[in-house]
C-alpha cells in the first residue's frame, strides 16, 4: 500500500481512483496530479515505482489537502457562526443551510425524530 500525505491508498486500483481516497482530491484533481507527475492515469498503484511515487508526493504537496483543508473548512464555518450570518445561524441550530425545505425532509441535519405526545382527552 502506498502512503501519500498520511493516507494509505489502495494498491489494486488505478491511480486516478486511488488518489481520491485523499481528502480534498477528486477525480479531476487526481488527473492533474498524475499529469504533473508524468504517470499514466490508468496504471495501477502496485505498478508505480519509487521514483513515480516521489513525484506524485511532490505534486500532491502543492495542494491544500487532508488535515489542513479540514481545519480550514472548520474555521470558515466558525467564522460564519461568529458573525451571525444566516448560514452561521443554520449551522449553529443544525438545520440545512442551502434553502431546502424542512417540513418533511432534512432528517440528516435535524437528527432522529423527537415525537411530541398529544394531550390526553378528558373522559366524562
Amino acid at each position: 500500500m502506498a502512503r501519500i500525505s498520511g493516507v494509505d491508498i489502495p494498491k489494486q486500483k488505478r491511480g486516478v481512483i486511488s488518489l481520491t481516497y485523499i481528502y480534498g482530491v477528486g477525480r479531476s484533481r487526481a488527473k492533474d496530479i498524475l499529469a504533473t507527475a508524468g504517470v499514466d492515469e490508468n496504471k495501477k498503484v502496485n505498478e508505480w515505482n519509487d521514483d513515480e511515487i516521489g513525484r506524485i508526493r511532490d505534486a500532491v504537496s502543492s495542494f491544500t489537502i487532508e488535515g489542513e483543508l479540514r481545519s480550514e473548512t472548520q474555521l470558515n464555518i466558525k467564522r460564519l457562526m461568529d458573525i451571525g450570518s444566516f448560514r452561521g445561524i443554520r449551522h449553529r441550530v443544525g438545520l440545512p443551510l442551502r434553502g431546502q425545505r424542512t417540513k418533511n425532509n432534512s432528517r440528516t441535519r435535524k437528527g432522529k425524530r423527537k415525537t411530541v405526545a398529544n394531550k390526553k382527552k378528558v373522559t366524562k
